[in-house]
């Protein structure tokens, strides 16, 4: 068995199995946290948990004027790298393949030249995000290293795939077996550090939005 063999095979299978079992068991431990009933009567102007739950998720991914001269630099690389991501994972035409194969769900592809964009702009935002954070006085006493081990695991899977588009560098067997294994790197991590974000992120803000719009205290 070839290491491109075993990453398309167990360390697929390992990789993707962890990530499963890793997000149930977190969220299982969310759902199970004890909650209190709000006994509260529904406020003045009180929006309905639904629309508060919406509202809350749209608002808080809106970066707050209030602090926008001063976040400015961190907005603009939050939106790069996010934005970037989505384009690279759900517009390149390997990945939405891999989807088609994996659940039967496909859609159209972008042009190689838009993915290729995207990848550029995310790979520099990652970049910069990690040199800000390990220079700036406020950041590096801040970080931890689950904040540097989530960009590197982030950020090594799309120099890999930039390379395997263009097929240079090195043989394409071989970017594509550290591609697969740095995609499944990340795989594993995510469930247990700060990129689970992902997949809290709207959630937590779907609660307190549903919360906070029954009493009529979103702003």
């Amino acid at each position: 068995m070839t290491l491109l063999d075993f990453a398309r095979g167990p360390a697929l299978y390992g990789s993707t199995l962890i990530l499963v079992c890793g997000l149930v068991w977190r969220l299982t431990g969310v759902f199970l946290l004890p909650a209190r009933r709000d006994r509260a009567a529904p406020g003045k102007g009180s929006y309905g948990a639904l629309w508060g739950a919406l509202r809350m998720m749209i608002a808080r991914s809106l970066p707050r004027r209030t602090f926008l001269g001063r976040t400015l630099a961190t907005v603009l690389l939050g939106y790069a790298m996010h934005l970037g991501l989505g384009i690279v994972l759900l517009g390149g035409a390997p990945h939405v393949l891999l989807i088609e194969q994996a659940t039967g769900i496909g859609w159209p592809t972008l042009p190689k030249g838009v993915v290729a964009l995207a990848s550029g702009i995310t790979l520099v935002a990652l970049l910069l995000a990690l040199v800000r954070r390990c220079t700036h006085p406020v950041l590096r006493l801040l970080s931890n290293g689950d904040d540097y081990l989530s960009l590197v695991l982030t950020l090594i899977p799309v120099a890999t795939g930039m390379l395997l588009a263009e097929e240079t560098a090195l043989p394409y067997d071989t970017l594509l077996t550290w591609h697969i294994l740095s995609v499944e790197a990340l795989m594993i991590w995510l469930p247990f550090g700060k990129l689970s974000h992902a997949v809290f992120v709207f959630a937590g803000r779907a609660m307190l939005g549903a919360k906070l719009g029954r009493r009529g205290a979103l702003s």
